[in-house]
């Protein structure tokens, strides 16, 4: 018995530190993929970031400081705030990704851009930017820290933090018109927009996760379907109509958003007058969803 405790318990250090080496280098390649992003196609062209980032952007260009320095000081009180909202895990993988994210930014100042073309630019940066910036949250890190000021701010006035968020980016991306130019102010809201699309791809995956509702009185055959062509294990609830009293079966399952039209084309042929409801999933875990779909 204490030799069965002893083996597991040292298979779990080991789990863990497997998962600490692969945080540190996701985390890594994060903060690398958002300093080719700023230093190799925005910073270059005079186009920024929204948060913290635009705002060391933009200090950069005033003073002539190195960008990595900005990065690194701005942020370190957001740390302390991560540290309170979200514990330990949170702030030392945040203050890591800063750090990388500085030292990456420095080494990378020198590097010639890639392209002067102001569009290619916006896009290839904004999409590398928010690639990293993905990574670095999928991994339970921050590389800026506007989210963090965000929630606690949300605490105390009646916004939610994608409000404030959008607000305080707004307004900083804005200030790039008087730094800049204000055709360089609306590259950046583009950026901004496109970074903030490849982070959600990032985030949610390609083949984002969605829950399916079924009500039919061919829920049986339905799910039998279900099963053997997508592969999706299904479950059935049992269901009472509150005007008509009748009691119908429920199916209940997950797909992925590349599934979807298969499944209703599923549903349509075997029952048309099928109720059918899809909704959008933030996270899965467990059951035998990453199987494979049978064709």
């Amino acid at each position: 018995m204490v030799d069965d405790l002893s083996v597991k318990r040292k298979q779990h250090r080991r789990l863990s530190r497997v998962k600490i080496l692969q945080r540190v280098i996701a985390i890594t390649l994060g903060a690398f993929l958002m300093a080719v992003g700023l230093e190799i196609f925005l910073v270059p062209n005079q186009v920024i970031d929204g948060g913290v980032t635009g705002i060391s952007i933009m200090l950069s260009h005033i003073t002539g400081i190195k960008l990595g320095i900005f990065l690194f000081l701005l942020n370190l009180p957001f740390v302390y705030l991560g540290y309170k909202q979200f514990g330990k895990t949170f702030a030392i993988s945040t203050i890591f990704g800063i750090i990388m994210l500085s030292i990456f930014a420095t080494l990378l100042h020198p590097v010639e851009p890639f392209t002067e073309d102001i569009l290619l630019a916006t896009i290839f940066g904004g999409i590398f930017l928010g690639i990293g910036v993905g990574i670095v949250i999928r991994n339970g890190g921050a590389l800026d820290g506007t989210e963090i000021l965000s929630i606690v701010i949300s605490k105390k006035v009646p916004f939610s933090v994608g409000e404030i968020v959008m607000f305080i980016n707004l307004f900083i991306l804005g200030s790039a018109g008087f730094v800049y130019t204000w055709d360089r102010a609306m590259y950046s809201i583009l950026a901004y927009v496109i970074a903030a699309k490849a982070i959600d791809i990032v985030i949610t995956g390609m083949e984002e996760s969605k829950s399916v509702w079924i009500i039919s009185d061919q829920a049986n055959e339905i799910g039998t379907v279900i099963t053997d062509r997508l592969g999706r294990g299904v479950t059935y609830l049992n269901g009472e109509g509150a005007y008509t009293g009748d009691r119908k079966k429920v199916i209940f399952c997950v797909i992925t958003r590349l599934e979807e039209s298969k499944l209703t084309t599923i549903v349509e042929e075997i029952d048309p007058s099928a109720f059918l409801a899809i909704a959008d999933i933030a996270e899965v875990r467990g059951g035998r969803f990453k199987k494979k779909a049978i064709h």
